[in-house]
């Protein structure tokens, strides 16, 4: 009896279907893997007809087709999804399969069509999840570029406030207008994009705003509080994700923010030192968290009713990195074993109820020795 297993969707959204088929599209399609009773598999493309051509070049399939090859009795649907899901189940039939195996990305419209077809539908919790993790070469090297791009968006932000001008007040200036939060995001866009990249929002938080670790940051820059840079385009070529964060004070550093980022560069140093295939995730962040808590430090969020000099780290240690920002492993507690060709982030941080965060994020690839570091920036607060 022949098995099948099956990925659907659109591949410009759902990462885990492009990484499968490594052919962007946005239209729906659908890869099917059938494998007979000698073990012997066969990877079935379905686009839509106008695509056949370049993915049948392009696409990692051994037969592209489109839904109009996969008639089911009573016709195609005139909305692409839909044929796509009853070709994709036709094409499961025709096959000889009774039960089909999916990931957890599979739309529900193509389980409906597929049992309505006679068919069973099991659930693969790891399915296309692992394929990720394990980056080739050449999904690293897309990283290291992307990690570049990312290193001079992060440099360029930097410089910029560190080189801007403080007012009486404090507030920084720079070609005579305000300094915002808003302005250097906009300068981070134009750069990433005349070098191939998309951004979402980006985080340069300074002062109270850095105290959420996740806050975009808004308003006037100022002279003495830390900002923290985080950035994480895509490249619109390769479609994988540079992400880098460091943190940037123009003029007098604060005594408490020099302790703090002593504390979390530590941290980074022993997070890196931990990584390494066969390690848990947990046991990196732990290695970084236990950095932390020698200086008095441990995780939680800031209360509402905190001191004014509450201080902690926020979140876990790190994420994978790839088509997606954020993708398995977590460095966290329960993170699971590393393997060769992990992409992750380490980026511990600490944030102050008043003073602001401080955070430094380098990627790096897991290797069965240790980890190679994408990152060549500076790790201090100053960036004159």
């Amino acid at each position: 009896m022949p098995t099948a297993t099956i990925m659907a969707g659109i591949p410009m959204t759902n990462r885990t279907l492009y990484h499968a088929m490594r052919f962007v599209v946005g239209d729906p399609a659908a890869l099917i893997t059938v494998a007979d009773d000698a073990g012997q598999t066969q990877r079935l493309l379905i686009v839509r007809d106008i695509e056949l051509k370049r993915a049948r070049v392009q696409a990692r399939a051994d037969q592209v087709f489109c839904p109009g090859d996969f008639v089911p009795k009573g016709g195609l649907s005139a909305d692409r999804e839909t044929a796509t899901a009853q070709a994709a189940a036709e094409c499961l039939r025709r096959a000889g399969v009774t039960s089909v195996t999916a990931d957890r990305s599979l739309p529900y419209i193509f389980v409906h069509h597929i049992q309505h077809a006679g068919m069973t539908i099991r659930y693969d919790e790891a399915m296309g999840i692992a394929d990720r993790r394990a980056k080739d070469e050449h999904e690293i090297a897309a990283l290291r570029e992307a990690q570049e791009a990312t290193e001079q968006a992060v440099r360029m932000a930097c410089e910029l406030i560190a080189h801007a001008r403080a007012g009486a007040t404090g507030e920084l200036s720079h070609d005579g207008e305000p300094l915002t939060s808003e302005r250097v995001s906009t300068e981070i866009d134009v750069l990433l994009l005349r070098l191939g990249y998309s951004t979402p929002m980006n985080i340069v938080a300074g002062g109270r705003d850095g105290s959420d670790c996740h806050n975009r940051g808004s308003g006037v820059l100022k002279t003495g509080e830390p900002v923290i840079i985080d950035i994480f385009p895509q490249n619109k070529k390769t479609l994988y994700n540079g992400d880098c964060t460091r943190t940037v004070v123009h003029g007098e550093i604060p005594a408490e923010i020099s302790r703090m980022h002593a504390a979390v560069q530590e941290a980074k140093a022993a997070g890196i030192a931990a990584t390494r295939a066969g390690a848990t995730g947990e046991e990196v962040y732990r290695a970084s968290m236990a950095v932390l808590a020698r200086s008095g430090w441990g995780r939680a969020l800031i209360p509402d009713d905190s001191p004014v000099d509450f201080c902690s780290m926020q979140h876990g240690l790190g994420h994978g990195i790839g088509l997606d920002v954020h993708e398995p492993p977590l460095l966290d507690e329960g993170g699971p074993v590393l393997v060769a060709g992990d992409a992750l982030t380490i980026e511990p941080g600490l944030y102050h109820a008043t003073l602001g965060g401080v955070r430094i994020e380098d990627m790096v690839i897991v290797t069965a020795e240790g980890c190679e570091n994408l990152n060549r920036l500076p790790e201090g607060l100053r960036w004159k």
